[in-house]
């Protein structure tokens, strides 16, 4: 028997909190904050690419996400996938697979694969990411004279206060203070590169083209190799409140650069054959990110989100709602070893980090690693993706749509009487389609649209 489940927000709550034993939580805590969101189980064999791929690598990257749950000595996340995240690290802990056989008997005794997308869609949405490498100067001259920031002192968050959590990403209001101490919209991003910030000793180090900074603000850190050949590592420390706007899709838009075309090689030609409009095309992103310095040495990979190096790769950054650690595997045709989309992946990737612009349930940044190469490859990457999120077996997602309840019938409504109303329903002059019902709208559907079907 095969079982779809289309769920939204919370309504596999009850379900999983029975049967991963959390009778303890409120409720209003909600397992899986996967909203318009829909789950179906499936079996390793119709997961395709699964027994091909080295997922000895891929465990590698899963046993460096264990780390922070074995820290602690019990769970932090009143999320049942936390909890059961947490004892499938425990049981990975102490093994050293031979093989990439032995690897993937590990995540098949451990998880169970379930494709998920958004509701209604069969498919997710994939970019790339990487580590830029550029040369900078400790001091600005007129080489060298695009400031990357650090966070500025009067950058506030509500409900923020220091100390050692981070900086809120995204979910709360975030500007400075007025004269009144209320919180309100801080500098934009046409704003900042204008000067606003000038003057307050906040420069990191300096570069040679603002193209460069807004690529290390997208990517989220960078090597600056500085005057000396010192390599500064930064990383994202914080952002200005703003959300995030795709540059190239303004380009698009605008009819400037062929939607085929688009990449961030061809963002950077445009603004280099355009020196006078670009300043404009950046502000239209008013998001503004500020940086950290991490260390100086070009030894070893970013850290991502969640604390840990990132493996080239085997790493993605998605929403929030999921949680660090979750594998997923990812099957796609993408533009890796030219730019047509020409090479099958068929990966198993482990959540590791996350961004104000992947959003969604089956939303994905792919990490590629540092420098050229791998800016290349993450650059041409804006590809449709089929996702399979591999849940801890500890939530068995087969027997909770199982109980799952399911839609009242519909009265049963006379042929006569159906046809009466399709005669006297008349769409009104003007009215959008989806509003006369030529097209499905969202705005109809109800808490559960699952059903057992064999």
């Amino acid at each position: 028997m095969r079982v779809r489940l289309c769920v939204l927000l919370g309504s596999i709550a009850a379900a999983t909190l029975g049967l991963a034993g959390f009778s303890h939580a409120e409720p209003g805590d909600e397992p899986f904050k996967l909203a318009d969101s829909q789950l179906e189980p499936v079996k390793w064999t119709d997961v395709e690419g699964w027994a091909a791929d080295d997922q000895l690598a891929a465990f590698a990257a899963y046993q460096t996400s264990c780390q922070p749950f074995l820290k602690i000595k019990r769970p932090r996340d009143d999320r049942p996938i936390y909890s059961a995240l947490w004892e499938a690290c425990r049981r990975a802990a102490a093994l050293r697979p031979a093989s990439a056989g032995d690897a993937r008997a590990f995540f098949e005794e451990n998880f169970r694969p379930v494709r998920i997308a958004r509701l209604g869609e069969a498919q997710g949405f994939l970019t790339g990411y990487y580590e830029p490498i550029v040369q900078g100067s400790r001091f600005p001259n007129p080489e060298f004279n695009v400031p990357l920031y650090r966070r500025p002192g009067d950058l506030v968050a509500a409900g923020y206060k220091g100390g050692t959590d981070a900086f809120p990403n995204k979910g709360a209001q975030i500007g400075r203070r007025n004269e009144n101490s209320e919180i309100v919209p801080y500098h934009d991003r046409g704003a900042i590169e204008a000067g606003a910030l000038d003057g307050q000793k906040l420069e990191i180090c300096w570069l040679k083209d603002p193209f460069e900074a807004l690529a290390i603000q997208i990517q989220g850190s960078a090597r600056v190799i500085l005057e000396d050949g010192t390599p500064l590592r930064i990383n994202y420390d914080s952002h200005n409140g703003y959300p995030y706007t795709a540059v190239g899709r303004v380009l698009i838009e605008r009819n400037l650069v062929p939607r085929e075309e688009m990449s961030m090689q061809r963002i950077r030609d445009w603004m280099a054959a355009n020196p006078d409009e670009a300043p404009k095309l950046r502000a239209t992103n008013r998001s503004y990110v500020f940086f950290r310095i991490t260390g100086l040495s070009n030894d070893g990979e970013p850290v991502g989100a969640q604390g840990i190096p990132l493996m080239p790769g085997r790493s993605i950054a998605v929403d929030k709602i999921h949680v660090y650690g979750t594998p997923f595997f990812i099957e796609a045709t993408l533009p890796v070893e030219s730019a047509k989309p020409t090479t099958p992946f068929r990966r198993l990737m482990i959540a590791q980090d996350t961004g104000s612009a992947i959003v969604g349930p089956a939303r994905a940044d792919l990490y590629w690693g540092a420098g050229d190469d791998a800016a290349r490859i993450a650059g041409r990457i804006r590809h449709p993706g089929r996702f399979v999120m591999l849940l801890p077996r500890e939530l068995d997602m087969v027997e909770a749509g199982s109980h799952m309840p399911l839609p009242v019938a519909k009265p049963k409504i006379p042929d006569a009487e159906i046809r009466k109303e399709q005669v006297n329903a008349k769409p009104e002059a003007g009215r959008g389609a989806e509003e006369t019902g030529t097209r499905k709208s969202r705005r109809h559907v109800g808490p559960y649209r699952g059903r057992l079907r064999s």
